[in-house]
């Protein structure tokens, strides 16, 4: 399947080259517009896999259409400017584009920038997802801590006994092991 692109561009002809380009190297151009408001619709609309974006639109520019989408986390952002100063693209960098490419471009470069786009969310994404999930890991540690805890204080039970405890116990019920510490707590939790 082809990667699928949005294009936001207030320059008709360059809209228009750009999609000729990108199809003639087997991209798959979903939408285009020529507004940056435009552009966030669209790219909620159809998830593309990446939106190209101009800087300078009218009614919302190409930045802060960049800060929305990737905000929101659907698809990188790959920016597309005749500003090549170092202050606007710290600007498109910190509205969250991942490339970012200089008018007229070059044929040769623009998959480069779009794979690399493409890859560096890929990436974010598996990172956001390790993150989340270390996140909850770190919350059943503290479970089964508390509950361990419990069973130490209530029942004169080693650290290593309450842990087997809980293990036993989750092993019988064919639950995990966080299910039963958050039992062990909200029972001794009731007054």
């Amino acid at each position: 399947m082809a990667i699928q692109i949005v294009i936001a561009e207030d320059e008709a002809i360059i809209r228009l080259d750009l999609r000729e380009t990108l199809e003639e190297e087997g991209y798959e151009v979903v939408a285009d517009c020529g507004r940056g408001d435009e552009a966030v619709k669209l790219v909620t609309q159809h998830k593309p896999d990446v939106v190209i974006l101009d800087i300078k639109m009218p009614v919302m520019s190409g930045l802060e259409a960049a800060k929305l989408i990737s905000q929101l986390k659907i698809c990188p952002v790959v920016m597309l400017t005749a500003f090549s100063q170092r202050e606007i693209v710290e600007q498109a960098r910190d509205a969250g584009a991942l490339a970012y490419l200089v008018k007229p471009f070059q044929k040769s470069d623009l998959v480069p920038a779009i794979e690399l786009a493409i890859a560096r969310f890929a990436e974010m994404r598996a990172l956001t997802g390790e993150v989340e999930a270390l996140g909850a890991q770190l919350e059943i540690r503290k479970l089964m801590d508390r509950a361990k805890g419990i069973l130490i204080d209530k029942h004169a039970m080693t650290e290593n006994d309450a842990f087997t405890y809980i293990q036993k116990m989750a092993m019988s019920e064919r639950v995990k092991m966080g299910e039963i510490a958050e039992r062990i707590i909200s029972v001794n939790l009731r007054p």
